[in-house]
Formats: C-alpha cells, structure tokens, sequence
C-alpha cells in the first residue's frame, strides 16, 4: 500500500514509480565517409603496389630492360618481392580497418581511433626502418628519390621525374591524407566534428588545394632543371603543362570563399576553361611526347610466347584503347582535383581506382619509350639483355624526341 504524505496531491493516483531502465552500451555504426579518408589512402598505394609488380612481370617477360632504365643495381628486388609487400599490405590494411569498425560499433571510441594512428605510424617506421631488413636498398632508393623530388637540387635522372608523375596521380590520395593526420592529430577521428564542413579539418579547409599542388609544383620545378642543365625548350612545355592544373585546383576551391553569384558568374566559368585547357593539354602530352604514339610502333618484343604477348605484341587496337581511355580519364581528372565536386565520395574513390588504373597503362608506353631513346642513342651493349638485330631495327624505326 502506498503510503500517504502530508504534501501528497489528493486527487493524485497511487502509481508507483516508473522502473528506471537498464543502462547498456549502445552500438553505432561509423560514417563510411571516414573509411574512405582514413584507408583511401593506405587503399590505394596498396593497389598501386600490386600494380607496379605487375609492370616489372612484363618487362622482365620482355625485352624491356627497366634495371638498366631505372639505374638499378643486380640486387633489385623483383616482381615477386613486390609481391610480397603487397599481399602483406593487403591482409594488414583490411585488418586495421575491421578493428576499427569491430570496436566502434561496440562503444570502443578511444581503442577505434586509435587504428589509423597504429596503421600509419606503423608504416612510416618501416620506410624510415635503419636496420638491413625489409629491403633496406630499395627502401633508401625510395627515400632518396623522394627528398631528389621535393629538392630538385641535381640533374634529374629518369627515376625522378617518373616517381614524381605518379605522385601526380595520387595528389587526391595525399589529399585525404593530410585531412586523415590532421583530424588524428587534432582528436577528430571518432568525433562529430569530423563531418563538419569548416572545422580546422572539414571539407573547406584551404589545406585541401595546397596539398592537391604540391606533386604538380614538384613537377613543374623539375622540368625547370630540366631547362637549366640542357636548354632544350620542351621542357618548358612541359613545364607549362603542369602549371595549367594550378588553377584548376585553386579556382575550384575558391567556391567556398566567396559569394555564390560571383563563383556561378566568374570563377565557374574560369575553372570550366582551365579544366578544359589542362585535360587537353595533359592528353595530348602523354600521345605525343611521353609514348611518343605519332606512328604506331610495336611494344614489348617478348622473349618467350605467350597469352599476353600474343594479345599485345603489333596489336593497334592497344593503342586505339589506350588513347581514347586516356583521354576519357584526363577529362575525369578534374573531378578528383576540384574540392567543390567531391561530395560523393564513393564516386571520387572510383574516379581515383581509374586515375591509377590511366597511370597503369601510361607506365608501359612511357618505359617502352625511354628504352627506345636508349637503344636509339647506340647503347647497344647490355650487360643483362642481348637484342638480336631484328628487334633493334624495329624498335629504331620511330623518331623519338628527347
């Protein structure tokens, strides 16, 4: 019976108090936007890794002699030590991203964000790893070849400015991995405030178009050395080729810092044409300079037959995809690099996988061509390959601008 007080309502009821519920731990789900920023970038050099093995199986198929392009040494690991590297890329990366989901859907916030901190920290002490494992050589080459890129303070050799075109490729992927460290280090990776468009780490940050730039500024200032050490004036067309994407990125950020009829009436207009101007350019660059396709030639006199020399070797229809995807994948360029398309980010990591895919099949031309350069310049004595006559006549037969 209920007791009765002093103070009780009388035309109050005798209810009893409501039962006070059993607190749990609720579960969530995260955002699939801070997957792709987190492990789009560790994603993505994964599939570059694999990719690049498979570029080394067909020249070493072939007789593309790339240690003799690349200047590498005899003990330069092969297709399946980069094999290797990349199946373990793709167990660790997937593994860092499942702990993450596992323990943030169960409440874990702190232990969650704390895998991409694991993940990355993990691989920057294996590059920078002293010690004689893990490959230390190609370790140092990478790194070398890295600090010649950000300080073109030498001659560039082939190495450099070939690394340096593929940064290009993945300056979306660096991107996503400045907003990745900054929100870690600013303790955002679990947090509302990650999807905060004007945080010190959203969507607007004027970071975002100054980490886009840099591989293109490397770009540009190496074809600048380029000019100083040989006077040749390609290399300011060059030069100006990667200048033209400077205003692309920075006009396109422009959206989010000024006012709308300004951006739809002026700045739009300006980016469209800029956008226009670079894809065009870049396209006609990598036909005519970089593979050097004016005429047709023949790619990679394989030494032994097989399914993919046989669908390869003096096959035009290659070159008729190569050159109508590549152009189709230079017009979609603008969309990986301008910050005020970038909302759908299932859509801008497919653009991206393409981007690397373009950059894929550009590596084949543009290493078939500087061995054609090679071999043209009377370098016919190799230490690892013999060119029967046959093949130097024919891989001779273009003219190859330098």
């Amino acid at each position: 019976m209920h007791s009765s007080s002093p103070f009780q309502n009388p035309y109050s009821l005798p209810f009893p108090d409501p039962p006070v519920p059993h607190i749990t731990r609720r579960r969530s789900t995260p955002n699939p936007v801070v997957l792709f920023l987190i492990w789009g970038f560790t994603c993505c050099k994964t599939m570059m890794v694999w990719l690049w093995g498979v570029c080394l199986w067909v020249f070493s198929q072939s007789t593309v002699n790339y240690a003799k392009i690349f200047d590498l040494d005899q003990n330069h690991i092969t297709h399946r030590e980069i094999w290797k590297c990349s199946m373990w890329m793709t167990i660790i990366v997937p593994t860092s991203m499942t702990a993450y989901l596992y323990l943030y859907s169960h409440g874990e916030v702190s232990l969650a964000a704390s895998q991409p901190v694991i993940l990355y920290v993990a691989v920057a002490l294996v590059l920078v790893f002293p010690f004689d494992i893990f490959y230390l050589s190609s370790r140092y080459f990478l790194l070398r070849t890295l600090w010649r890129i950000a300080l073109p303070l030498q001659p560039i050799s082939f190495p450099d400015f070939f690394l340096a075109d593929i940064l290009t490729s993945m300056a979306k992927v660096f991107s996503d991995l400045e907003r990745s460290a900054c929100r870690m280090v600013h303790r955002q990776v679990a947090t509302i405030a990650w999807f905060e468009a004007d945080s010190v780490c959203g969507s607007h940050s004027v970071a975002i178009p100054l980490v886009l730039v840099i591989p293109y500024i490397w770009r540009l200032m190496q074809c600048l050395r380029q000019y100083k050490d040989t006077k040749e004036k390609p290399t300011l067309f060059n030069a100006l080729k990667y200048s033209t994407a400077v205003p692309v990125i920075f006009l396109s950020a422009l959206k989010y810092h000024v006012l709308p009829d300004r951006w739809t009436y002026v700045y739009r207009r300006l980016w469209l044409f800029s956008s226009v101007v670079n894809s065009l350019y870049s396209f006609y660059w990598d036909v005519t300079r970089d593979w050097d396709l004016s005429v047709f030639t023949r790619i990679f006199k394989f030494n032994k037959p097989s399914v993919v020399s046989n669908l390869l070797y003096g096959r035009q229809w290659v070159y008729f995809w190569v050159i109508g995807s590549n152009l189709i994948l230079r017009c979609t360029w603008t969309y990986k690099l301008s910050a005020h398309l970038r909302h759908n980010y299932l859509t801008v990591f497919m653009v991206t996988t393409l981007e690397m895919l373009r950059r894929f099949q550009w590596i084949f031309f543009r290493v078939e061509n500087e061995w054609n350069k090679i071999t043209k310049s009377g370098f016919q004595q190799l230490p690892m390959v013999d060119i029967p006559r046959e093949d130097e006549e024919l891989l001779g037969s273009t003219n190859h601008n330098v």
